[in-house]
Parts: C-alpha cells; sequence; structure tokens
C-alpha cells in the first residue's frame, strides 16, 4: 500500500504523520487490497477567527476509487470523521465483491 500525506498550508508533523496511519490501519484491516491512499490536509484561512481544518482522502483500491472528505474545527476531529466516512465506502465495496448467490437446489422427484 502506498500512503501520501500531504499538507496545504500546514506543515505534516510526526505526531500528525503517525495519528493519520494508526487511523487508516483500520481501512485495511476491514479489506487488505488497497492499493494507494493520498491524504491532504488543509488549512482554509476563509477568516481569521473562522480557521476551518480540512482533511480529504483518495483511496484507490482493487476495482474502485474512492473520495471522502471532511471539515472541522479541529483537524484530528475532522481526521476521525474523515477515516469513519472511508471505512464505510470501504465496507460497502467489500460487500459488493463478496458472492452472495447460492446454487439452487436440486429438484428430488
Amino acid at each position: 500500500m502506498n500512503l501520501t500525506i500531504s499538507g496545504h498550508h500546514l506543515d505534516v508533523t510526526p505526531a500528525l504523520r503517525t495519528y493519520v496511519t494508526s487511523k487508516l490501519d483500520r481501512i485495511t484491516r476491514h479489506f487488505d487490497q488497497v492499493v494507494d491512499v493520498k491524504v491532504l490536509l488543509t488549512v482554509e484561512k476563509q477568516k481569521e477567527k473562522e480557521r476551518r481544518q480540512r482533511a480529504e482522502c483518495n483511496i484507490h483500491v482493487k476495482g474502485n476509487d474512492m473520495f471522502a472528505e471532511s471539515s472541522h474545527a479541529d483537524l484530528y476531529a475532522a481526521v476521525d470523521e474523515l477515516v469513519d466516512k472511508l471505512d464505510r465506502q470501504v465496507v460497502r465495496h467489500k460487500d459488493r465483491l463478496q458472492d452472495h448467490h447460492h446454487a439452487a437446489a436440486k429438484r428430488v422427484m
């Protein structure tokens, strides 16, 4: 799995990097065929008193690409919301990949 964590208008500290990787382990625990993960952490400076922290993520898994974004006043809370959204998408994708069709019972006469 290729993991890229980048920051826009902020420096990605080692503590922030380890927090994001530990949260993304939950996704790989549910679905192990993750090829590429790109995380973008941004600080939007719309107004000085209202600084919004935003986290975006693109995930490339076998057979599909997924995207999620989350905004919050706290960057760690934004990462938590982001991982929750991605986890739901990955679990839904995994359920779609599994074969739910059962073989028809043979008729006995």
